[in-house]
């Protein structure tokens, strides 16, 4: 079995950084180098403010930093010492072209098998860990051959896991490490040394070993699986709110079902990051391309549902605030797609406040991690807004909730940030304009309280007031796509 002495992982956002800090911790013997193309985000990883948020994250890399866990752009080094090479770089959807919104993006992933291909020698074990669609192992093997490179490579998939918030304790105590690899003596033995790795923490009933094709499909799957329980909660949580049912009583009662499970019942706005809806457009793509499409179908439902409570909440939001909202200040509390995390990501709060600014609403957005510039970032992107001026003109940023909210005619919770659990919503209530709306986008808030405070209360899947609800308005025009 080979001996890892130095791994190289390029690429370093959400997967590869915290990945390779935790494989630092728990492996000090070996040499882990984090490299990426962006001098500013190695820059990041270098100072005290780390490019991403992660409970816990700090801690480790503090730790390891400079002892044996390196942030540098000196790709080409770190690929020569490597005896395994981690690519984690981003594989988007496509933005145009064929597959334009389905297939993945797979220049980044190209791009470093061909670096790598030119640069390293002697026999390398270079491992997939960016999510990508079945067979593209077979696609980065066939690069190695027609280059003609010194090296000698075995291409395993290992697909990450770890969810946004979670990402370090699902790292330390994961429920299973996948690892394919081709069925070969040589790619038994590459599956062995990753093993090995993982043994160092993880018991070794823990790690799964597949063909490189399963784990790469299993990655695919296991996000879809989970995005279509949320979107069968969620439209559970249609019906809840038409008929006087509850949903988290409804979710409760099914989830204790142990052949369903409680997991993954939480009725919202939505879901968002950048796994569930990319997973899934790549599993539809992936249908499609093998003439599957009942299948495309089939999965394609688990968006359009997402995509539909979208708009049925800010639907909703018109709907109560009089069928208009029209230069109406609303106070929109969280921007990350969830919380403990500064990723806005497919967040639900951009295709909110791109609905109501085509309602002409004047939103004012507060998050305790997300900064400014982001939040305009993802408001101005072509697919989003086609004037950036209006987005300048109908978007506040607020450093304080209680500045948020202020002579605002409703606030919107579209992020479960714990602290706003613990807000003084009295003094919130006095300082909006009446009637005061709130509009529980994640269930998260104390409707009994809010509601005896003076609140009209809105939330997912159950009504708790609706005194002053209009008749039911058509839902909002979906967002216009780019051309």
């Amino acid at each position: 079995m080979t001996t890892i002495k130095a791994i190289c992982c390029i690429g370093a956002g959400y997967v590869g950084g915290p990945t390779c800090s935790v494989i630092a911790l728990k492996c000090p013997e070996i040499k882990v180098t984090v490299v990426d193309l962006s001098k500013p985000r190695i820059d990041s990883w270098n100072s005290e403010k780390l490019p991403i948020f992660e409970p816990g994250l700090d801690d480790i890399v503090k730790k390891c930093r400079g002892k044996n866990l390196f942030f540098s752009t000196d790709i080409d080094s770190a690929i020569r010492e490597a005896d395994l090479i981690f690519i984690c770089v981003n594989t988007p959807t496509k933005t145009f072209g064929l597959g334009k919104g389905r297939a993945p993006d797979l220049k980044y992933i190209e791009s470093a098998a061909r670096h790598i291909a030119e640069i390293a020698d002697g026999e390398k074990i270079v491992v997939e860990k960016s999510t990508v669609p079945v067979r593209a192992a077979e696609s980065i093997t066939r690069i190695f051959d027609a280059n003609g490179s010194r090296g000698k490579f075995q291409v395993l998939s290992n697909p990450e896991f770890l969810a946004e918030g979670t990402a370090i304790k699902d790292l330390m105590e994961p429920d299973r490490v996948l690892i394919g690899g081709e069925q070969t003596r040589e790619g038994y033995k590459a599956i062995e040394a990753l093993s090995s790795v993982y043994e160092h923490w993880i018991p070794k009933e823990n790690v799964i070993k597949t063909n490189t094709w399963s784990s790469e499909l299993s990655k695919l799957a296991a996000n879809a699986f989970l995005a279509q329980r949320i979107s069968s909660i969620n439209a559970m949580s249609a019906i809840c709110e038409a008929t006087g049912a509850n949903v988290s009583e409804v979710a409760s009662a099914i989830g204790r079902d142990t052949r369903i499970g409680r997991h993954f019942l939480q009725a919202s706005v939505g879901f968002g990051g950048s796994c569930f809806q990319k997973d899934v457009l790549n599993l539809v793509y992936l249908s499609e391309a093998l003439n599957l499409p009942e299948v495309a179908n089939y999965w394609y439902q688990v968006i359009a549902m997402n995509e539909y409570q979208r708009r049925r909440f800010a639907s909703r939001i018109v709907n109560c605030l009089f069928n208009t909202v029209t230069d109406k200040k609303i106070a929109l509390l969280g921007f990350a797609f969830k919380k403990n995390t500064g990723d806005t990501r497919e967040s639900a709060s951009i295709y909110i406040c791109k609905y109501l600014m085509e309602e002409g609403a004047r939103i004012t957005v507060y998050d305790p991690k997300v900064e400014k510039d982001q939040i305009m970032l993802e408001l101005t992107q072509p697919s989003i807004s086609e004037d950036p001026e209006r987005v300048e003109r109908l978007i506040t940023i607020a450093d304080d909730p209680y500045k948020a909210v202020k002579d605002a005619h409703a606030l919107v919770v579209c992020t479960e940030w714990d602290e706003f659990k613990t807000y003084d919503y009295k003094r919130i209530y006095d300082s909006m304009l009446k009637p005061a709306f709130a509009f529980d986008g994640r269930m998260i808030l104390d409707h009994c309280h809010l509601h005896e405070i003076g609140f009209q209360v809105e939330t997912i899947g159950k009504v708790v007031s609706s005194g002053y609800m209009l008749p039911l308005t058509p839902p909002l025009a979906p967002p216009k796509e780019e051309k």
